[in-house]
């Protein structure tokens, strides 16, 4: 009799699929355009705008007010979609590509039941998710529980791909610190809107993998206690890009020659560490702890190729009272095979919250 070892199968998988999407010549690697020149200069400053604590952040952010269009309504639900203008400021304007200046955002919500007794929850977007149906296979069986669902279009995604980029490969590092940024804002300005204009009675936020690095900051920088549900997502971008399968998905000779350009010649090694560098301004363990701990529900595979167990770990010990669930199954299996426990995450992270006041 062969015993199969379920684990190490799951962890091949995403080997396998990892070497067929990023080590064939299917589609360019990331970066093949460098780091983005000063533009990366610029953005090292931004980010680092986003650690001080909540307290000394610009709150409320842009009230975004988007322009709705109704796709499809039945007797109990109802799907529109609604276009705005990023609430990123000039700085910000300037170095998106112009494709990615207006934002699109998906709605599914029940009919007939007053938002202050309705939960909303904003996804994210993972590596490579350019389009809503994903995410709204998610959140759609969460409507009987009387749970809303928003998803947005991240920049360089989807109908905000610049027109030179291949599907997901972002052209410069650059253009990964700068989405990362853009979909923060955004993320925040919608939360503000569901708060302020719509009036739900709770909020969460989630994404999977690169969503669910998004998702963290966003629940972190939030003044009030919100459901952050990060899955399958790492601590840092360090950890997909300099430890994961996403490095062999990377144009290390294009940035080792981009960096030749202005100083002396570096080695491999030299350059992964400025990238080492560069990436930790992602490290979610920086940013503050979320209002309500506890509203934190981590989702992890037990066998991810991409995403390696001590990743998952830092944050929840950096962020005591938060919760880790494991999945049996690789990156790719769960993404596939783990949506109920994804949603169950959703449902539980929403009930450890107090219903917001009703106003006079």
């Amino acid at each position: 009799m062969v015993t199969v070892n379920l684990g190490m199968l799951h962890y091949v998988l995403d080997h396998v699929y990892g070497a067929f999407v990023h080590r064939t010549k299917i589609s360019p690697p990331f970066f093949s355009r460098g780091w983005g020149g000063t533009k990366l200069d610029l953005l090292e400053r931004l980010i680092k705008q986003l650690f001080p604590d909540v307290e000394g952040q610009n709150w409320p952010p842009t009230l975004v007010q988007p322009i709705w269009r109704t796709v499809w309504e039945t007797k109990t639900a109802c799907l529109r979609e609604g276009v705005f203008k990023t609430p990123c400021d000039e700085q910000l304007l300037s170095a998106l590509p112009p494709e990615s200046h207006n934002a699109r955002v998906a709605f599914l919500t029940p009919k007939f039941v007053p938002p202050q007794n309705m939960a909303c929850v904003v996804h994210l977007a993972g590596t490579g998710d350019h389009t809503f149906e994903r995410r709204l296979r998610l959140g759609g069986p969460l409507l009987k529980e009387n749970i809303a669902t928003m998803v947005l279009e991240s920049p360089f995604y989807g109908q905000r791909r610049p027109l030179l980029q291949c599907g997901a490969k972002l052209l410069c590092v650059s253009d990964l610190l700068l989405l990362g940024r853009a979909t923060i804002e955004e993320a925040r300005s919608l939360l503000h809107w569901l708060d302020s204009e719509a009036g739900f009675g709770k909020m969460g936020i989630c994404g999977l993998s690169m969503g669910g690095v998004h998702a963290a900051m966003v629940g972190s920088l939030h003044p009030t206690p919100i459901a952050t549900l990060p899955f399958l997502s790492p601590h840092s971008a360090v950890v997909a890009f300099c430890e994961g399968i996403l490095k062999h998905a990377t144009a290390w000779e294009a940035l080792r020659e981009d960096l030749a350009v202005q100083k002396a010649a570096m080695t491999l090694e030299e350059v992964r560490e400025r990238m080492r560098n560069v990436l930790s301004l992602t490290d979610v363990t920086r940013f503050p702890i979320p209002k309500n701990p506890h509203a934190v529900i981590f989702v992890a595979a037990t066998d991810d190729g991409y995403i390696p167990k001590h990743s998952v770990m830092e944050l929840q010990r950096a962020w005591p009272g938060s919760e880790v669930r494991w999945v049996t199954g690789g990156h790719v299996s769960s993404f596939l095979l783990h949506n109920g426990e994804f949603r169950k995450a959703i449902v539980d992270g929403l009930n450890r919250l107090e219903w917001k006041e009703s106003p006079l």
